[in-house]
């Protein structure tokens, strides 16, 4: 049962507020347990509800909420549109066309403030369940955001606070709105299971999974191998988010494809609890506008969902025109056909430009449904560009973190050394491979920091 569906005197909304340190009140409590899932939405400012009994009245026997009767049974094409691996693919095809209502999760970690369009390709496959009657469950990661997520890392992610994660966290649901249906997803906190676990429960939980295998996974792989640290809480957050499965009772989890590896433990510890195995559906990971890397803040190659419509569409002028179908695809609403025909026209000659405007147009319209688009196409149409500003440098030899700290594309030597981790400075177009490499400039040598930040340099 969902929210919208509750009695008047009930839909008195359980609002459970991030933190404490950052809502003016919050709910004396906060409803949850192993064998019971409810819906939980997230507003401004804490509500009390009358009787925690009456919630508890509008479930079934086995903790369930009651099944819906509104499935489309013809959806197994248009819940799995993109998709790059689905296990158990026949089990969870069987499920969707035999019309069961799944209970379907996806995980946010609240790391920083705001969504970007790479978030949304997750967040865009979960709606389309919640559009075909399943149950859409987020997860806001308040714990394993503390953690750091060691996908595809070759270094350690430095820990976030309490107070950083919940900031981040309230800005990610008020986004996250901007795609799912709020009045029929059901959102849950980590710290709802994880707050009451006792060392005895940690300890139960570890023992379900081997470090061996925990090891094999690729990134831990390759740390060890180049004798960088792994350090122990690292180990724990694929168990973390895998118990998050056992918690909510989860059918079906969706991720990335960096999320494999977690995703597949999640079937393993929902095995160990006593619990059918979830499916896993994983989804594509976005380029960025540089039209390399995975879209990223850090590496300053993102679209915000929540920008100003001028700013997302002119981000959205700049894509690839080899990533503009991928984008239409991942990010848009465009049907099959739709889709075909804008691939035809471009296989046909049509200006890329063209194309592109019809996909920021859409884009923009998306996160602002109001937005005047004309002048910002008229804005584009007439844009040139200037090619990057010139920097004068000295002749001399020197590391190319000091380099581009001459040119003034970083702070500091070490902020260097970090984006050069993230694959964020280039050289005449080409990834810097250590910041203590050493070369000499020469005129026209181009240094790039991100997507925007691009200087030419100019021998003194």
């Amino acid at each position: 049962m969902t929210l919208a569906a509750w009695p008047p005197r009930r839909r008195r909304l359980i609002r459970l507020m991030v933190s404490t340190r950052i809502a003016a009140s919050r709910a004396n409590r906060c409803l949850s347990g192993d064998t019971a899932s409810i819906t939980v939405q997230f507003a401004k400012k804490a509500q009390s509800i009358s009787s925690s009994a009456d919630i508890l009245a509008s479930r079934t026997r086995d903790g369930t909420m009651k099944k819906q009767q509104n499935l489309d049974h013809g959806a197994w094409e248009a819940v799995t549109s993109g998709a790059v691996e689905i296990v158990d693919r026949a089990h969870l095809k069987s499920r969707v066309e035999r019309g069961d209502r799944l209970r379907v999760k996806l995980g946010l970690d609240p790391t920083k403030p705001d969504l970007h369009l790479g978030h949304t390709v997750p967040l865009r496959a979960l709606r389309r369940y919640q559009q075909h009657g399943h149950q859409a469950v987020l997860i806001i990661g308040d714990w394993t955001a503390r953690i750091g997520d060691p996908s595809g890392q070759n270094v350690t992610r430095p820990q976030l606070t309490k107070d950083d994660v919940d900031g981040a966290a309230q800005t990610y649901l008020d986004q996250a709105w901007k795609i799912l249906d709020e009045a029929e997803t059901e959102v849950r906190l980590q710290s709802e299971w994880f707050d009451k676990m006792r060392l005895e429960d940690v300890v139960q939980l570890t023992s379900r999974y081997t470090v061996a295998r925990m090891l094999a996974r690729d990134d831990f792989a390759k740390r060890t191998k180049e004798g960088r640290p792994v350090g122990m809480h690292e180990l724990l957050y694929p168990l973390l988010q895998a118990y998050d499965s056992v918690a909510v009772k989860s059918d079906l989890e969706l991720g990335g494809t960096d999320q494999t590896f977690n995703l597949l433990v999640g079937r393993d510890i929902q095995e160990a609890y006593g619990q059918p195995p979830q499916d896993i559906q994983t989804m594509p990971l976005l380029e960025g506008l540089d039209g390399i890397q995975k879209m990223s803040k850090s590496l300053d190659n993102y679209i915000g969902i929540a920008e100003s419509p001028s700013v997302m569409y002119r981000k959205a002028m700049s894509v690839p025109d080899q990533l503009i179908l991928r984008y239409l695809q991942l990010v848009t609403d465009v049907d099959s056909e739709q889709l075909a025909a804008e691939a035809r026209a471009l296989r046909e000659g049509a200006n890329p430009r063209d194309v592109k405007q019809r996909l920021a147009e859409r884009i923009v319209r998306q996160f602002h449904p109001n937005a005047e688009t004309t002048e910002y196409r008229e804005e584009s149409g007439g844009f040139k560009s200037a090619g990057p500003a010139a920097i004068d440098v000295g002749p001399a030899e020197r590391t190319i973190a000091q380099l581009f700290l001459d040119a003034g594309l970083v702070a500091s030597k070490n902020e260097a050394r970090r984006l050069v981790g993230q694959k964020g400075l280039r050289v005449n177009g080409q990834p810097v491979r250590s910041a203590d490499d050493k070369l000499i400039p020469i005129d026209d040598m181009v240094l790039q920091r991100g997507l925007h930040r691009v200087v030419r340099l100019k021998v003194r």
